[in-house]
């Protein structure tokens, strides 16, 4: 990758939407995700209705980069180097002596150092998206429920997890009005949901007219696409984007063949049969990376097409679109609109403040007192030696397959395309690829360890 990254260099310009494009008023996107899942259990596999009940304080556990064990119910903070920065059981928090006790300097027993650590598997789960954030609170909870009704290790709840998942948010959920989720977002979806700013649409058409691709690759499906699209951009929004793909099911959409994941044409939001090639713009359903490139190719009539990728997870959009595809790759990092000075940047616009009154949650892109900074971490010192500062897991992963890392698209939406940003490979840099700042933590670079 080169030094400098600009946009009117690239020929394509693909995004995500839930996050990237679309923007939620994260205070009651997560209240609602989590209450899709806490009444399933209730109500369905007949956990404790403590579940159903959460104070604003309780938001505070949620940190992106957090790791849940599958087995024995902790929750992890990882640094740079795979060993355990801080732990929880539960909710609650492991002490430092119990920490060193049970992890003590050495890798954490999942950790791969490489690519090869997925972010899913039948043993940890990563949270890394906000999506996920409010699942991870419900987790910790089912917990902490579990161990003081009966003790139970090793835990057998994420079973109930995926079941919860299901109900919600299976394919046919949204036209079925199934679960809480979908008939909520339907119902009142400007108290959950931003519209885009009028500099983001106007950027929007500016790359269009200067003849750039643009694609949307998204994992929700074609009807809750629609929705979210024709809310926040209007409803001729087709216009804007050369290719839709839903349903993407990323990550595999990077990393699967062809023949494992082809693409599927729709009709009235149901897939069609399996295409053999992708062979001309439009809206498709699943597919994979590899036929999207022979398109691009024909497209733009170059064999090497430089296409860009906008995203907000780095399990399911920047790792996969760099490591697989070799694409650039932005990162949209809320966690910056939430670090400045302690004042963050308001998450809400004007005109929604006050009106879904309510005891004030931790929006999930502020700091957790709990975790602390999503982007460093204290290690204690041993015997008469000052503490040391890491980088967590999650900050060494956004230098190493992000381009830039900005806090979102209307950072930059009105900035020249010809702007030449300063990426993460310059000088091998963790903070060069920031945009318009790096975070404040970060800011005194001098003083951190790479163990």
């Amino acid at each position: 990758m080169a030094q400098h990254f600009s946009l009117a260099a690239c020929d394509v310009v693909g995004f995500d939407l839930d996050h990237t494009l679309c923007r939620y008023n994260l205070p009651e996107s997560a209240r609602l995700i989590y209450n899709s899942f806490a009444q399933f259990l209730v109500k369905e596999k007949g956990y404790d209705k403590e579940l159903l009940t959460v104070t604003p304080e309780d938001w505070d556990f949620c940190c992106k980069g957090l790791a849940l064990d599958l087995e024995d119910g902790n929750f992890i903070k990882l640094a740079d180097n795979g060993t355990v920065l801080r732990a929880s059981h539960g909710t609650k928090m492991l002490a430092p002596e119990l920490l060193a006790e049970e992890y003590g300097r050495k890798e954490w027993k999942h950790f791969m150092p490489d690519s090869g650590m997925a972010c899913r598997s039948g043993k940890y789960y990563f949270y890394d998206n906000y999506f996920d954030l409010p699942g991870a609170l419900l987790c910790a909870r089912v917990v902490d429920s579990l161990t003081k009704n009966n003790g139970q290790k090793p835990f057998d709840f994420w079973k109930d997890i995926v079941a919860g998942i299901q109900h919600n948010y299976k394919m046919s959920a949204f036209k079925e009005n199934c679960g809480i989720y979908f008939p909520e977002i339907k119902r009142d979806p400007g108290r959950y949901l931003h519209t885009c700013p009028e500099s983001v649409k106007k950027w929007l058409r500016q790359l269009k007219n200067a003849g750039k691709i643009l694609m949307l690759i998204t994992s929700s499906h074609s009807d809750y696409c629609r929705l979210l699209c024709e809310y926040i951009l209007g409803n001729d929004f087709e216009y804007l984007f050369d290719i839709v793909i839903t349903n993407a099911l990323k990550p595999g959409f990077f990393s699967h063949l062809p023949s494992q994941r082809p693409f599927r044409t729709l009709e009235n939001d149901e897939e069609q049969e399996a295409l053999p090639s992708l062979d001309k713009p439009g809206w498709y359903s699943q597919g994979n990376a590899v036929h999207l490139y022979e398109l691009l190719k024909k497209m733009t009539g170059k064999p090497e097409p430089k296409v860009v990728y906008f995203g907000d997870s780095m399990h399911s959009d920047i790792f996969p679109a760099c490591h697989y595809s070799n694409w650039e790759t932005v990162l949209i990092l809320e966690e910056l609109r939430g670090d400045r000075d302690g004042k963050p940047e308001d998450s809400e616009p004007l005109e929604k403040k006050g009106k879904y009154e309510g005891p004030k949650a931790k929006p999930l892109n502020r700091l957790s007192k709990k975790w602390g900074s999503f982007f460093i971490d204290s290690v204690s010192g041993l015997e008469n030696t000052e503490d040391s500062l890491v980088y967590t897991w999650s900050c060494k992963r956004i230098s190493a397959y992000s381009t830039i890392a900005i806090p979102s698209i209307e950072a930059i939406a009105e900035l020249p395309l010809d702007y030449k940003f300063t990426s993460f490979s310059s000088n091998n840099s963790k903070t060069a690829g920031y945009y318009p700042n790096p975070p404040l933590v970060l800011s005194n670079d001098g003083k951190l360890t790479t163990k």
